[in-house]
């Protein structure tokens, strides 16, 4: 879970939180993840296990099983958390954040089935966008290289 002003204890909060809403949102075990990616990879789409945090099912499916994943592939949505504990609007207008490169490509190759969601920790608020929605909502991009040595 990735955020640059919040850090993982912030996005892994958001998670908890999201999973608690009772709207289909629930963080996957690392074999949830692993089931993911490949049902995925066989329909050629892109998924790297660290550029998501939860997934949001439209129905119940078992995420342990790779055979009902794959039978059940449209139900899932998979998003990458944006957290926050700042004081910032309902509409998270001013917040800013960071996309890594993954997490684009992710975005990219599922397409309709891959959503960033916002979530405040503090108030709650959650707002759940496609990449080019955040995009068009964008007021500026500042592109960036982050180096770990």
């Amino acid at each position: 879970m990735t955020n640059l002003d919040s850090g993982s204890a912030t996005a892994g909060k958001a998670a908890l939180l999201l999973a608690a809403k009772g709207q289909g949102y629930l963080v996957p075990t690392a074999k949830q993840k692993k089931n993911l990616v490949v049902a995925f990879a066989k329909r050629d789409m892109i998924v790297y296990g660290k550029a998501f945090d939860v997934v949001r099912l439209s129905e119940p499916v078992n995420l342990d099983s790779l055979e009902e994943v794959e039978a059940n592939l449209s139900k899932v949505l998979v998003c990458e958390i944006k957290s926050t504990k700042k004081d910032v609007a309902a509409d998270f207008r001013g917040y800013f954040f960071g996309l890594t490169a993954a997490e684009v490509l992710v975005a990219q190759s599922l397409k309709a089935q891959f959503r960033f969601i916002f979530v405040n920790t503090v108030s709650g608020a959650h707002l759940e966008l496609q990449l080019n929605e955040i995009f068009a909502k964008a007021r500026g991009i500042y592109p960036t290289w982050s180096i770990s040595f």
